[in-house]
């Protein structure tokens, strides 16, 4: 549904409708922003906008991005771990929302219980037997990672819940778009606000809040949240909630903090990133495959043998 925020229409889906992105999981992230197409495509460039998942497809493996955000075709089933963390947002949408734990959980429960077999890759596992197994295996992994989160769950003056919007930055050839899982007051910071990210991950990452794929994401979000609330934004807050069970007790939540002022510098390179690709697209004559991607490297190579992307 539409809503206007600090004077500027956005479209807003309340969490019952929504569901939040699994890091890789881009058919998700990219379902919540289909809304935006109304913006003209520049001349010569074959999309309206780029998104942090968009980007980072187009840079991991061209063919299976044109595939996907110029001929939108989503074929490709999701992971079960996409599957869970897909749910996990449910919940937790839900549950900022206002709903207790219980319900919350059931929620998220329901939507992961609702994907149908075709959309999940079940990997090895072929058989009716095996697939019911490794279903019933995702619902255990999905409870018991909400289960960690909402042990004890941070605490937020929630400002909104799975926000999409768009924004024309300055300097930038194309519109730039994403969603955030919570916009919140900033704590300290009087009339800010700080974004807020979910990832529910098999182990915790590396590099914390300096790692780039973070910051990439978080300058997307600064820039769409900024436009729309015309508000300070300080802080982009990542909470990263590991499914399974620590076998050394240690906690089962880490918080990454990226705060915008000290990013002076990954604001010109984002700059530099997003139109050294627009300028690349409207230069590029083929899309290739890329069959080292993890994601859908074999898929994208079957395109490329088979001519389909001519």
């Amino acid at each position: 549904m539409a809503r206007k925020v600090a004077g500027t229409e956005v479209d807003y889906t309340p969490p019952i409708d929504a569901y939040g992105p699994f890091e890789g999981d881009e058919r998700a992230i990219e379902e919540r922003l289909w809304p935006f197409e109304e913006v003209e495509p520049e001349a010569k460039v074959p999309i309206s906008h780029w998104s942090h998942s968009s980007l980072m497809s187009y840079l991991r493996n061209p063919l299976a991005w044109y595939k996907r955000y110029v001929e939108r075709v989503y074929d490709m089933p999701s992971t079960p771990a996409g599957i869970i963390g897909r749910a996990g947002h449910v919940a937790l949408q839900h549950f900022y929302g206002g709903i207790a734990k219980e319900g919350s959980i059931e929620l998220g429960l329901e939507y992961l219980r609702g994907v149908p077999d075709f959309e999940i890759n079940f990997g090895v596992a072929k058989t009716k037997k095996a697939q019911k197994e490794k279903r019933a295996s995702m619902e255990r992994d999905y409870l018991q990672a909400i289960g960690f989160y909402l042990a004890r769950p941070p605490k937020y003056d929630v400002v909104d819940i799975e926000i999409k919007a768009t924004a024309t930055v300055e300097g930038l050839a194309l519109p730039i778009k994403a969603v955030s899982d919570l916009v919140v007051k900033s704590k300290g910071h009087r009339g800010a606000l700080d974004i807020i990210d979910h990832k529910f991950v098999d182990s915790f990452s590396k590099h914390g809040s300096t790692k780039t794929l973070f910051i990439i994401q978080a300058l997307f979000n600064y820039y769409t949240v900024s436009e729309t609330y015309q508000k300070p934004v300080k802080r982009f807050i990542l909470h990263e909630c590991k499914k399974r069970k620590n076998k050394d007790g240690g906690p089962q939540m880490k918080r990454y903090v990226i705060e915008y002022k000290k990013c002076a510098e990954e604001f010109k390179l984002f700059k530099q990133l997003i139109n050294d690709a627009t300028e690349d697209l409207k230069n590029r004559k083929v899309f290739l495959p890329n069959p080292s991607d993890m994601f859908e490297g074999e898929n994208s190579f079957d395109i490329y043998r088979l001519g389909l992307a001519k």
